[in-house]
């Protein structure tokens, strides 16, 4: 069964490491609860797409890697954006950078784990916006992670920052 298999891929992580810390984290020092990121996700994503996990996104301790949960991600805005008539290079003549990504880890993702990762654009700002999104396991629609990756319009010819494409802004969140 697909438990028992999790529990064998579980076995090679070490025992020190084998407890699960619970949230609110308490500070060694004060004892009073370490401040969380908190993430609200929207209702409704604009995109969606799966993402089989492959041993090379596994960690030491035998589940997703935090490196390799952002190359996910990664590889998701990149379907995102195709799924407009874009590339990350072009969008509408202007590349994206990437500002900040902030991430929430809700549980633990396996090799072999297919993923459904939403998408969607909020947040539009003069020149640019946030990619909010969520991951979850298929069979289940355990959610592993939830985030945002905050993006930014640039003319790589001018080397600057640019305004929002309007037929972006359209096409995103319609």
């Amino acid at each position: 069964s697909k438990e028992r298999t999790i529990e064998q891929r579980r076995r090679f992580c070490p025992p020190e490491l084998q407890t699960r810390a619970t949230f609110p984290l308490q500070s060694s020092d004060t004892g009073q609860a370490m401040p969380r990121i908190q993430i609200d996700l929207p209702e409704n994503f604009a995109f969606s797409t799966e993402i089989t996990l492959y041993l090379s996104h596994m960690n030491y301790a035998g589940h997703l890697d935090n490196a390799a949960l952002l190359a996910v991600v990664s590889e998701t805005r990149a379907r995102f954006f195709q799924s407009l008539g874009y590339t990350e290079l072009d969008v509408e003549g202007l590349g994206i950078v990437i500002a900040d990504a902030a991430l929430q880890y809700r549980s633990e993702a396996f090799h072999g784990e297919v993923m459904v990762v939403q998408m969607t654009a909020r947040d539009f700002g003069s020149k640019g916006c946030d990619l909010l999104w969520c991951m979850r396991e298929k069979s289940s629609q355990r959610e592993v992670a939830r985030g945002k990756t905050g993006i930014v319009f640039y003319d790589y010819g001018a080397r600057k920052a640019s305004a929002v494409p309007e037929n972006f802004r359209a096409r995103a969140t319609s």
